[in-house]
């Protein structure tokens, strides 16, 4: 089989995959990149007699000693299988941070409203913490944010998700750290102004009427009015005064176009409207993190920055940090990193499928392996859930 590679079948392992295709003679193709070996092809292999396959390539190896994102490379766009190693304990560390900063921005929102108290100092240190924890735990605190329950105060929850979002982008631009501070101190307190409205509006379960809809769009002038009696800095209170501001001139309240709207302003427009749109409410159905993506991709009217949408989708990818897809090969996986080269093929975690020694898989979509069929409906991921609760 001149250069090929004799795999004994023995050694062959169930679900895994090869970077070449796998031969069961010269003319017969056996299995394609993209079709993992089953143990009922080990079995019927066996069965009829043969001992050895052949490949050009080889079975992806389990890597112990994996980079420090826990997936390796491909070359020539061939998915990876790779340990997971340790990424459960850092999941939990980063998700009970997460806990403990929303709990303190409803603490913020909270003194605001009963003592009309709002601490700059305090919120900056946090906001500090926030920023050291993303740079080094990016792909995990947005995961975090798909698992953790949203928050019954919709308030907290939006500008939790916001402000991590908002940092994320920030990041993505290189923002100096000083900058990254105002920006998620400003994204924290975008919604400030919402908090002097009646509780019936911004907490509402149901659709709000038009004359309704038209007195939350007072929030903006009210939340900068709240930073400025606050002495807080110009560039924050102006994201809480621009955020619904659009680059085509139609936002509001003051119909800015551009560069005339400030750039902290400009990437909280982004990161909320994402938010909002993908965050369940009692009377909407959440989108899926993807199609929330392609609407901002498709940006109709040029409603919002195109540099810091692309900041957003090279951060999260097309399917974002968090979500659950459905691969080509018929697996289930999740969305745990981003492929920095090119955000429609970001790295997963294959779901059910575990190594010898039970950690984690983790593969890397590509056009020419593996990849990214779908993503996964409300109904499919609760069913995957029970799944995975013990019986």
């Amino acid at each position: 089989m001149g250069n090929m590679n004799e795999i004994p079948v023995k050694d062959l392992v169930q679900d895994t995959y090869f970077s070449k295709p796998v031969l069961l003679d010269q003319d017969y193709i056996l299995l394609s990149t993209e079709t993992p070996v089953s143990q009922t092809l080990i079995k019927h292999l066996i069965e009829w007699g043969y001992r050895k396959v052949y490949s050009e390539g080889v079975p992806q190896q389990i890597i112990p000693d994996a980079d420090e994102e826990g997936a390796t490379s491909a070359e020539n766009g061939n998915p990876v299988v790779a340990v997971n190693a340790g990424d459960g304990e850092r999941l939990e560390r980063v998700r009970a941070f997460y806990e403990q900063f929303a709990a303190f921005v409803e603490s913020v929102y909270d003194r605001y409203v009963t003592k009309s108290e709002l601490v700059l100092a305090e919120i900056s240190v946090r906001i500090k913490a926030l920023c050291e924890l993303i740079a080094e735990n990016r792909r995990f605190i947005l995961r975090v944010q798909s698992l953790v329950q949203p928050h019954p105060n919709y308030l907290v929850s939006h500008s939790t998700r916001t402000t991590v979002l908002s940092i994320v982008v920030g990041s993505a631009l290189k923002l100096p750290n000083h900058r990254l501070i105002e920006l998620g101190t400003a994204a924290l307190l975008h919604e400030i102004g919402m908090v002097r409205l009646p509780p019936q509006l911004y907490m509402a379960s149901r659709q709000l009427s038009p004359q309704e809809r038209k007195s939350i769009t007072a929030h903006p002038i009210l939340g900068y009015n709240v930073l400025k009696d606050k002495q807080v800095p110009l560039a924050i209170s102006l994201a809480a005064l621009e955020h619904h501001e659009r680059m085509n001139g139609t936002g509001y309240p003051r119909g800015l176009a551009g560069d005339k709207i400030s750039l902290y302003s400009r990437i909280i427009a982004v990161a909320c409207s994402f938010d909002a749109v993908t965050a369940s409410r009692p009377f909407k159905e959440a989108k899926t993190g993807y199609s929330g993506m392609v609407d901002l991709l498709k940006n109709e009217g040029k409603r919002y920055d195109d540099t810091v949408i692309r900041a957003l989708v090279y951060s999260l990818s097309i399917y974002p940090i968090g979500s659950y897809v459905l691969l080509t090969n018929g697996k289930p996986a999740q969305v745990v990193d981003v492929n920095p080269e090119n955000p429609r093929f970001p790295i997963v975690q294959m779901v059910g499928m575990r190594t010898p020694d039970g950690k984690d898989l983790i593969a890397r979509t590509a056009e020419t392996g593996v990849r990214i069929l779908r993503p996964m409906t409300p109904e499919e991921i609760r069913e995957l859930s029970k799944d995975a609760s013990p019986s």
